[in-house]
């Protein structure tokens, strides 16, 4: 008796292409902005566009090109990096809104403390590149407000506002290569 063997298709995480950044209001003029180096994602199903996501990010990894600043963000004051290695976000639904643009909800977990979010995506489309690699690329955007998370430190300024907003501005640009 033969047995059919069913092939599966996996979509893994192009760490070379694909980025994760935020940007915060400093001193209510302008932006900061830093990114997590190290971070994954995984992709359960076949289909790119109706899989489950879980994201982990490595809290240690922060980088705003500011040594002391990265470590003050590692500390207890916001991610306390020490105590909760992994931020998370573990997809709920994603929904077509147009052509190439969708809404990703999904739980992120900071500091032990989950809340469902909403994420801007667009799809840029699946290509092969000159080695023959399928890829999908994909590029994201939402607000979250850090004191949701228990990120509360903050400075009151001498003229009035605070040293560091509450909204924060995420951003990816994540790339996938299809495995099979």
């Amino acid at each position: 008796m033969e047995t059919a063997t069913q092939k599966t298709t996996k979509w893994v995480l192009d760490p070379a292409h694909s980025e994760l950044t935020f940007k915060v209001k400093h001193m209510m003029i302008a932006n900061v902005k830093g990114e997590f180096k190290n971070f994954t994602v995984e992709v359960d199903g076949d289909d790119i566009l109706k899989s489950t996501l879980n994201v982990s990010v490595d809290a240690s990894s922060i980088n705003t090109n500011n040594t002391d600043r990265d470590n003050h963000l590692k500390s207890a004051d916001f991610f306390d990096a020490e105590n909760h290695k992994e931020l998370s976000f573990k997809s709920t639904s994603f929904k077509q809104k147009d052509d190439d643009e969708y809404e990703l909800k999904g739980l992120l977990t900071i500091k032990g403390i989950s809340k469902e979010i909403k994420l801007e995506v667009e799809f840029g489309g699946i290509n092969k590149d000159p080695w023959g690699n399928e890829k999908a690329g994909f590029s994201v955007e939402g607000k979250i407000n850090r004191k949701d998370w228990g990120l509360n430190w903050n400075a009151a300024l001498e003229t009035g506002g605070v040293l560091v907003s509450e909204e924060v501005k995420i951003a990816g640009e994540i790339q996938f290569v299809k495995q099979s």
